[in-house]
């Protein structure tokens, strides 16, 4: 309670890299889940307002939506299962890996130019009298 926490958690950073990736999934997941909670109630609640209720009873304007919103759904699970799983951290660090080694090759290439350029040779020697 009033331990002097110096803020040091004992982690290393790949822990602490693969800590925040499990949370992102975790938040991910749950959202996902949450959206088919809704889905399933306001399905139900369109169905029983079309055919119970008989809210524009002529038509079966519920399944349209339904199918709509179940599209949406499985581009959601799409996204959260499929595009994450393949397309995660793993990924973005490899991505990110091969863009900074281009910078680099593209720094060491205008030095280089500078270098042939204006050599550092003659620019530093100085004129003994």
């Amino acid at each position: 309670m009033f331990s002097s926490n110096t803020g040091d958690t004992g982690l290393t950073a790949e822990q602490h890299m693969q800590l925040e990736y499990a949370q992102k999934r975790i938040r991910q997941k749950r959202l996902l889940y949450g959206h088919t909670v809704v889905f399933m109630m306001g399905s139900a609640f369109m169905f029983l307002a079309n055919k119970i209720l008989k809210y524009r009873a002529e038509q079966d304007w519920y399944l349209w939506v339904m199918l709509g919103w179940g599209f949406l759904l499985v581009l959601h699970m799409f996204n959260v299962f499929i595009t994450k799983k393949f397309l995660g951290a793993a990924w973005e660090r490899k991505q990110r890996e091969i863009l900074v080694a281009k910078q680099r090759a593209k720094i060491a290439e205008i030095q280089k130019e500078i270098e042939t350029e204006f050599p550092l040779g003659k620019i530093n020697k100085k004129k003994e009298p």
